[in-house]
C-alpha cells in the first residue's frame, strides 16, 4: 500500500498494492496501522454509497461543520470520478486551494479528505458508484457546502461537467468568500 501526500496538509491518496494471477487479484484496501498515524488516528463510524447514472454528474462541494465535522475516505467501486477536495480552513496557507484525483476501481485508489475540507466529485463514466467511510455521523443541522463553480476556487472540472445534475441544495451553496470560519488548522 502506497500513501501519497497531495500538497494540501492532511490530504492523502491511498493506492493499494494489487496481487494478481489468472483468477483475478487481491488487495488490502485499508490498514489502520498504515493509515492511522498519517491521518491522526481517525475512527470511521458510517459508510455511504451513491450511484450516479449520468456522465458529468456533479455532487458537492460538501462538508459538515463542528461538532459533527467529517473526515471522508472516498473510493470509486464502479465507473470513474474526478474527486475534488478544497481547503476551507481559514488560517491555512492553502485556504481555497483544491486538489483533484481521478478515482477508479482499476486503480483501487482512494482519497482521504480530512475535516476542514469541502468535498465533491464529477462522474467520468455512466453508472458510477462511489463509496466512502466517514468519521462522524450524518448531521442535517451541520450539513454545509460551497459552490462547486466558485471562480475564487477555480476548479478545473472535466469536459462534459453538467451543472444541471446538481441537487437543489447544491444549486444554492454559498461562495467561498461568504463562508463563516468553520475550521482552522487546530481542528
Amino acid at each position: 500500500m502506497e500513501i501519497r501526500e497531495l500538497g494540501l496538509l492532511g490530504l492523502l491518496e491511498i493506492v493499494p498494492r494489487r496481487l494478481g494471477d489468472d483468477r483475478g487479484y487481491f488487495a488490502e484496501v485499508w490498514r489502520e496501522d498504515r493509515f492511522g498515524p498519517l491521518a491522526g488516528g481517525v475512527k470511521f463510524v458510517q459508510e455511504n454509497q451513491s450511484l450516479s447514472a449520468k456522465v458529468g454528474t456533479v455532487r458537492g462541494l460538501h462538508f459538515q461543520s463542528h461538532p459533527a465535522g467529517q473526515g471522508k475516505l472516498v473510493r470509486c467501486t464502479q465507473g470513474a470520478i474526478l474527486d475534488v477536495a478544497v481547503d476551507i480552513r481559514h488560517d491555512s496557507p492553502t485556504f481555497g486551494q483544491w486538489v483533484g484525483v481521478e478515482l477508479t476501481p482499476e486503480k483501487l485508489n482512494q482519497l482521504w479528505v480530512p475535516v476542514g475540507f469541502a468535498h465533491g466529485f464529477c462522474t467520468l463514466l455512466p453508472d458510477t458508484i462511489v463509496s466512502y467511510k466517514v468519521t462522524s455521523y450524518y448531521s442535517p443541522e451541520n450539513d454545509k457546502g460551497v459552490a462547486w463553480d466558485d471562480p475564487a476556487i477555480g476548479i478545473v472540472w472535466p469536459d462534459g461537467v453538467d451543472g444541471d445534475t446538481l441537487s437543489a441544495k447544491d444549486r444554492v451553496q454559498p461562495k467561498l468568500g461568504d463562508l463563516p470560519n468553520y475550521f482552522s488548522l487546530k481542528d
